[in-house]
């Protein structure tokens, strides 16, 4: 096979093709999952979505939970992000706060695996598992973060007192969506929606705060209060 100059197999027209069709599959099932509700929504209905016949869907994924998982896999590719190298005074406040953000941001594009966390990681328990690690490692990212605030004289909280808030933090990431969907909160209006959730998370965080920190930490989130 013919190579590219950067070294990778030129792919033929039917291939080319394949990856393009297959890419807008997961791309309309991800739309529709997010807006409809991943339970709500058949392989029908993304075949109708596409204009393609339910043969060519099943060519390229053999049924829904198929696409899920795939869709799985780039939230997780997504959300599995580093947290920031400790770093001096009011900036780790900054670090804390955009970690969240950028996890909301994943949470958000990818809210049909929230709003039916239960029934998708009940029916397939490698989806479960690998959730559990993106939790665990959530977990410890936080904790991290946070025994750094600490260490910078940021933040006055015991080992104990760390590892609950981090608890708490994962919690309510994990349900956030629900909430606001149990309250009626229009989604219409995405734009919002993860600095929304990173503030309801560093509100955890906030008591612990001390001095100029505490007020960095007012400073930055009083676009979500006014």
């Amino acid at each position: 096979m013919a190579k590219a100059p950067a070294g990778r197999p030129v792919l033929d027209g039917n291939a080319v093709r394949t990856q393009r069709t297959r890419e807008r599959i997961l791309a309309v099932s991800l739309e529709l999952f997010n807006t409809r509700g991943e339970a709500h929504v058949t392989t029908g209905m993304i075949a109708d979505e596409l204009n393609i016949s339910p043969g060519n869907l099943y060519y390229h994924f053999r049924n829904k939970d198929q696409v899920v998982e795939r869709l799985f896999e780039r939230f997780e590719e997504r959300i599995s992000l580093e947290p920031p190298d400790p770093v001096a005074g009011a900036g780790a406040i900054e670090d804390l706060w955009l970690y969240l953000h950028l996890m909301f941001e994943a949470i958000w594009d990818y809210r049909f695996l929230y709003r039916n966390l239960d029934d998708i990681v009940g029916r397939n328990r490698r989806l479960r598992d690998r959730f559990n690690r993106i939790v665990d490692a959530k977990l410890v990212a936080v904790e991290g973060l946070c025994r750094g605030l600490a260490r910078s004289g940021l933040m006055t909280a015991s080992p104990a007192e760390i590892r609950a808030l981090a608890l708490n933090v994962l919690v309510v990431a994990t349900y956030w969506l629900n909430y606001r969907a149990v309250r009626g909160a229009r989604e219409s209006a995405d734009a919002g929606v993860p600095g929304a959730g990173a503030f309801q998370v560093m509100s955890l965080v906030a008591p612990y705060l001390s001095g100029e920190a505490r007020r960095h930490f007012e400073r930055l989130g009083r676009d979500y209060v006014e």
